[in-house]
């Protein structure tokens, strides 16, 4: 089972939330003992912030075992193409455009998404099969 991380629950875990870090930090574990985890890009770009240097990045995914999966092609346009709905849908970009990647990397590069979901992976990635920590 692979399972992609969304920087969402990485962020709980790392800034100690008070309300996800330790639902987070079980599922991650949880996910770890069933298969392999991957982050794409975007969720490493978007942790380097919390954690502030390069190499304290490469530490976790290093300490916690996950792999690196870069976003293909074909990922990146089925981002685009879902972007392009919410943009249609909405109007205006309230959502970022990481979030339709991440989603997007996961249904072509991972068995589930282990993320904090606030409806538009469910939304827009309807064959995406999502784990929300608890």
């Amino acid at each position: 089972m692979i399972t992609a991380l969304d920087t969402s629950v990485i962020l709980d875990v790392i800034t100690d939330s008070p309300i996800f870090a330790d639902s987070s930090e079980r599922a991650i574990r949880q996910a770890g003992l069933e298969g392999k985890l991957v982050v794409c890009e975007c969720a490493v770009a978007e942790i380097l912030p919390a954690l502030g240097t390069i190499e304290s990045v490469k530490e976790l995914l290093s300490d916690w075992q996950i792999e690196f999966s870069p976003l293909s092609l074909e990922s990146s346009l089925i981002a685009g193409e879902m972007y392009s709905r919410y943009l249609l849908r909405r109007g205006s970009a309230k959502r970022v455009l990481a979030d339709f990647l991440i989603g997007a990397h996961a249904s072509e590069h991972a068995d589930r998404l282990l993320a904090r979901d606030r409806g538009y992976y469910r939304d827009y990635f309807d064959n995406l099969l999502l784990w929300i920590p608890s």
